[in-house]
């Protein structure tokens, strides 16, 4: 336990004791789970870089790889190049496709590592004169290139074909003429504007609805190379209505970092899968429930991931997108990299205040690992604040 002063609402500092973390799973439990669960997982960035961290990218590749291990130790799979990885938000392409490579070659050392690698078209400019054919040309060129490296794909959503498409149709073109290409079963990922505003109509209407409808009909006109979908749109009735449409042998992944729990124990009409940037944060907690529930525990299940929701639903609170900041910031207080500095210079999007509250979230969620660690991490936070 840990002892340390926290600023409040109210400009003051206030006692804070830490309580016990939580023990991981051994390894014997963590090959049993009953369910898919890939953790999207972020990049570690170069501190020493003498770049312009708005405009430049630098990626620390050693340590980036070996957070990829720590899930993988853990039994959780690795979504790699998602957005947690600050994909189109600082790192481009060609970061991606660098990134993708080495994490693959990581996975070659490792029986059994479950590993998904997303693929879009964040090399496209979103012009004024792009076509549906530039997009489909852009998503074919990522698709090769990651296929010729080996891995499975994640289609994300784009924000060129968001922003040139004018109708269902034009979505439903883009899919087919894709999805008939792939060589193996693809992730469909459809993110929602509360991540990512530049998505907002997708599939063609601003109605999530009659978007699902869209999407839906995608899957069945294709489902021999559809493995699942991964929605992430916040909203749990959403998620379990697509889930009882989806064709037999199409799994929902689930993407909703507010009410996953309730989704991946599922229901008496089935449940949801896992492809989360949660996970990332909380992989301790998650390979321990997950661990629970594949023994039939669903109360131990619940035990251990209810208390991270109220840590999940702070770091993914609106503006949505700027949750990556609260997963770094994790990151580093654990002792998994040595600094607080992210790809694009997003650890200032976040206010010390939600800090804090993170800081205590998470030690109630029993996922600070050393919580003497992350104390005097947080203690030299508050120093360089002016709360020494």
């Amino acid at each position: 336990m840990a002892t340390i002063g926290l600023p409040t609402k109210d400009r003051k500092l206030e006692a804070y004791t830490t309580g016990e973390p939580i023990v991981f799973p051994s390894k014997a439990e963590t090959r049993s789970f009953n369910r898919i669960a890939y953790a999207a997982a972020h990049v570690v960035a170069d501190p020493l870089a003498d770049i312009d961290p708005w405009l430049d990218t630098a990626v620390d590749w050693e340590k980036t790889i070996a957070f990829r291990h720590y899930l993988w130790d853990l039994g959780l799979g690795v979504a790699e190049a998602m957005d947690t990885a600050q994909r189109g938000g600082g790192l481009d392409w060609p970061g991606a496709k660098t990134l993708i490579r080495h994490a693959l070659e990581a996975a070659k050392s490792r029986p059994g590592a479950q590993i998904c690698c997303g693929v879009g078209t964040d090399h496209l400019e979103a012009s004024a004169g792009v076509t549906i054919d530039d997009i489909i040309r852009a998503y074919e060129e990522q698709i090769e290139a990651i296929e010729a490296m080996g891995g499975k794909l994640v289609v994300m959503a784009s924000r060129a074909l968001a922003a040139v498409a004018k109708s269902p149709e034009d979505y439903t073109r883009v899919y087919g003429r894709i999805l008939r290409q792939v060589r193996e079963p693809v992730i469909i990922h459809w993110l929602g504007e509360m991540f990512d505003p530049a998505l907002a109509g997708y599939w063609g209407s601003a109605d999530h609805g009659t978007a699902m409808a869209t999407c839906l009909d995608v899957i069945r006109d294709n489902a021999a190379k559809v493995d699942g979908v991964k929605i992430s749109l916040l909203s749990k009735d959403k998620e379990i209505e697509m889930r009882r449409k989806l064709p037999p042998g199409v799994r929902m992944y689930t993407g909703d970092d507010f009410n996953y729990a309730e989704l991946i124990a599922g229901d008496e009409d089935g449940y949801s899968d896992a492809l989360l940037g949660i996970f990332d944060a909380i992989a301790p907690a998650a390979s321990a429930g997950l661990a629970r529930l594949s023994t039939g525990d669903l109360q131990g299940f619940h035990g251990i991931m209810e208390p991270t929701v109220p840590l999940s639903r702070h770091i993914f609170k609106a503006p949505t997108r700027f949750y990556k900041t609260g997963v770094v910031f994790l990151a580093w207080l654990n002792g998994l990299q040595d600094h607080f500095i992210m790809v694009g210079g997003q650890e200032s999007a976040r206010s010390l205040l939600h800090l804090a509250e993170l800081f205590r979230l998470a030690d109630k969620a029993r996922v600070l690992h050393d919580p003497d660690l992350a104390a005097a991490r947080m203690s030299k936070l508050l120093a360089v604040q002016g709360l020494a």
